[in-house]
C-alpha cells in the first residue's frame, strides 16, 4: 500500500532514480520532473504530500520553483526538502527563506533522506501526538511535562515551546525568526537576541542533552538527530 505521494524535481536522472528506487522500496509513491517548469505543473496538477526539489535546475532555478509554489494558493501547503550541492550558510539562508522546510546536501545518504521524508509526512499526515521522545527526553504536551533521564525540569511556556518544536523536527533548522513567528505570532516585538537567550538558558536547564540543540551559524537551530547522547 502506498503511503505517501512524493514529486522528485531532479535533473539529473541517475540522483533521480536513485531516490525514487529508495522512496518506493519503502512504500512511497514517486512523480518525477526534470525541469523546475515541470515541476511546478505536476505539483500544481496532481498536489503531491510532500516535494523533493533539487536547488541547481534547467528553465527555472530551485530557488524560484520554491517561492513560486509557496505563493500559490493551490500548493503552498506542501512541504519542501531542498536537495543541493550548495552547503554554504548563504546558500542554505536562501533556500529557508523563500519557504524551503528543510535541506539535504549532495552528495547524500538515501538512508537521511528517508529519514527527513518520514520526518516531514509523518507531521503532515498523521495526527499530532500528544507525547514525544528523544532518547531519555520525554515530552508530555498535554500536561507540559518534560522529564530527562527520570528528573522532571521546570521550563518556561517559551523554552517549552521551543524544545516541542526542535524534537517534533528533528534536524530541521529553525530560523530565529520561525520561532518567534511560531511562538508569539507574527508582528510581535521579540528580537532575535531573546531568542538565543531562551535557547541558552534551554541548554542550561537540559544539561547533558543541551549537545543535541545545535547552532546553525548564521541560520538558527536544530535538534541533531544523530547525536548518540
Amino acid at each position: 500500500m502506498k503511503i505517501g505521494k512524493i514529486l522528485i524535481i531532479e535533473d539529473d536522472e541517475d540522483i533521480q532514480e536513485l531516490i525514487s528506487f529508495n522512496l518506493n522500496k519503502n512504500g512511497y509513491e514517486t512523480i518525477s520532473a526534470l525541469t523546475g517548469s515541470d515541476g511546478l505543473t505536476k505539483a500544481s496538477s496532481q498536489l503531491p504530500d510532500l516535494i523533493i526539489l533539487d536547488r541547481m535546475l534547467p528553465e527555472i532555478d530551485g530557488i524560484d520553483v520554491c517561492r513560486e509554489l509557496k505563493r500559490s494558493a493551490r500548493a503552498s501547503r506542501i512541504p519542501i526538502i531542498m536537495l543541493t550541492a550548495k552547503s554554504e550558510d548563504s546558500d542554505i539562508i536562501a533556500g529557508l527563506e523563500v519557504g524551503a522546510d528543510d535541506y539535504v546536501t549532495k552528495p547524500f545518504s538515501p538512508k537521511i533522506l528517508l529519514a527527513r521524508v518520514r520526518t516531514v509526512l509523518r507531521r503532515n499526515l498523521l495526527e499530532p501526538n500528544s507525547c514525544v521522545s528523544v532518547g531519555e527526553l520525554t515530552i508530555e504536551k498535554d500536561r507540559h511535562s518534560v522529564v530527562l533521564a527520570g528528573e522532571s525540569l521546570v521550563l518556561t511556556a517559551t523554552e517549552f515551546k521551543i524544545l516541542v518544536m526542535l524534537v517534533e523536527r528533528p534536524g530541521w533548522v529553525f530560523r530565529r525568526e520561525q520561532l518567534i513567528d511560531l511562538i508569539h505570532g507574527k508582528n510581535h516585538a521579540i528580537t532575535d537576541r531573546a531568542i538565543d537567550v531562551q535557547i541558552t538558558n534551554l541548554r542550561r536547564k537540559l544539561g547533558k542533552f543541551s549537545p543535541k540543540i545545535e547552532t546553525v551559524r548564521g541560520v538558527g537551530y536544530r535538534l541533531n538527530e544523530n547525536l548518540g547522547l
